[in-house]
């Protein structure tokens, strides 16, 4: 994500991984929407394996994170996302202000045995400009479809929405999701999509996306246009009636050149198809889901970059963005940079520490605790970025490039970690790099400040 206030093929998971359960995911999804694409209903069947070590997996949780604003309702009204008429478990009342979904199975998992559950859902668009949430005749839904919690020595990771920045921690899996709409709503969303008539006056989308972490989408009547890039990404652009028109041009140009330019770089983009949503009236900033970002343009340009870049930062490498923020913030920031030319020689002025103990891979509990999320953006984003940049002064740019190509490779559509990335930092030269991670306070999983 850039705030507001911000002016190839699958590697085998790499030997310091944890076992992480359920995997082997598949979501297999049937929504319906209203005349304004404000509430969805249908049904939601996940498959997953039991993929981690031990006994038998006796529940599972579904994250419901669309509820994270607004929690458990109250007054009458109730939370944007409900679930419903569960088959394969049953579920507990939701925990985690609304967000987490228990549902103890039928029948103890074994290790490396696969099962199902259902359920009805219900999406109620909230009426706010939010990532999940409308404005105008536009509705957004990032962070709306109930997604697997994911399980690993630590246990269940049901970390809460912080507000800011994203929370959220996912395994790569297979979606097929079939939404169906008016026809005068166009449909952008994760995956490759293709559309056929429905019903009179309605249409429907079918989406199919394989080894993503999540799956959005947007219902509105945009503009649309469809190009491929050089490197034979199919980009579609699609954009509200107020977007200035030099702001698409722009978001269409630079996006294709960043997907091309980043695969390069980072190893190519395995989704075939990249959608970009674009609008000026983005209060919450800009976002990245897998294939699809929503990108606020204004007079300064637009974050399409980043949020390309967040492709490769986030959804091929994967991360737990509650604990590890700056493994995809950062990299993004970074990246970005790389695509304008920009060496950030002189970063270092724009970043504040705003605590004596603020390190730049503290976690989002850190940034939580009073006072608050102040110097957030300056340390995560501009200090992680600032460090990378300096990390390739220490090893070389071609050494640096090396690395992080093989790094990616190695945790493609998998999980990374602070300790993983300075393995791979230090594996790529023979200086220790223990005085420049202490340096630029980086530090090793659960040696910063949780």
């Amino acid at each position: 994500m850039l705030a507001a206030l911000l002016i190839g093929v699958p590697a085998a998971r790499a030997a310091d991984q944890p076992a992480r359960t359920p995997d082997q995911i598949g979501y297999d999804v049937a929504l319906r929407a209203d005349d304004t694409g404000t509430r969805w209903v249908g049904r939601e069947r996940i498959s997953f394996t039991h993929t981690g070590a031990g006994p038998a997996l006796r529940e599972m949780y579904v994250r419901l994170w669309g509820n994270g604003a607004d929690g458990c309702g109250g007054s009458g009204t109730p939370s944007p996302i409900s679930v419903s008429r569960v088959t394969g478990g049953v579920a507990d009342a939701p925990s985690a202000n609304c967000t987490a979904l228990r549902i103890r199975l039928a029948r103890p998992l074994a290790p490396g045995a696969r099962t199902s559950v259902a359920f009805d859902v219900s999406l109620a668009v909230p009426d706010r400009m939010a990532r999940f949430g409308r404005g105008g005749a536009y509705r957004y839904l990032g962070n709306a479809l109930p997604v697997l919690a994911v399980r690993d020595g630590r246990g269940w990771h049901l970390d809460p929405d912080v507000g800011f920045g994203e929370s959220y921690f996912t395994l790569a899996a297979d979606f097929r999701v079939a939404l169906d709409h008016p026809t005068r709503l166009a449909v952008p969303a994760t995956g490759t999509t293709t559309t056929r008539p429905g019903e009179p006056g309605r249409a429907v989308t079918v989406s199919t996306a394989h080894h993503v972490r999540d799956f959005a989408w947007a219902a509105g009547p945009f503009r649309t246009a469809t190009s491929t890039s050089p490197g034979g990404v199919r980009v579609r652009a699609y954009w509200t009636e107020n977007t200035d028109p030099s702001g698409v041009a722009s978001a269409r140009q630079e996006g294709a050149e960043a997907v091309d330019a980043f695969g390069k770089r980072f190893g190519n983009y395995p989704y075939g198809e990249l959608d970009i949503v674009l609008s000026p009236d983005f209060a919450f900033g800009s976002m990245e889901y897998p294939g699809f970002v929503l990108v606020s343009t204004g007079p300064d340009g637009s974050a399409a970059v980043h949020e390309i870049a967040h492709q490769w930062w986030y959804g091929i490498v994967g991360d737990d963005e509650y604990a590890d923020p700056w493994l995809d913030e950062a990299f993004a920031t970074y990246a970005q940079d790389l695509f304008y030319g920009d060496n950030a020689e002189g970063c270092w002025p724009d970043v504040f520490w705003p605590r004596p103990d603020a390190t730049v891979t503290a976690d989002m509990a850190y940034w939580t605790r009073p006072p608050g999320h102040n110097g957030w953006t300056a340390v995560v984003y501009r200090a992680g970025s600032c460090a990378l940049h300096d990390l390739e002064r220490e090893l070389g740019t071609p050494a640096m490039e090396q690395m992080l190509r093989r790094y990616a490779r190695d945790h493609w559509y998998g999980v990374s970690t602070d300790d993983a990335f300075m393995r791979a930092a230090q594996a790529a030269t023979a200086k220790d790099l223990t005085p420049f991670w202490q340096e630029h306070r980086i530090r090793a999983h659960g040696e910063s400040a949780r």
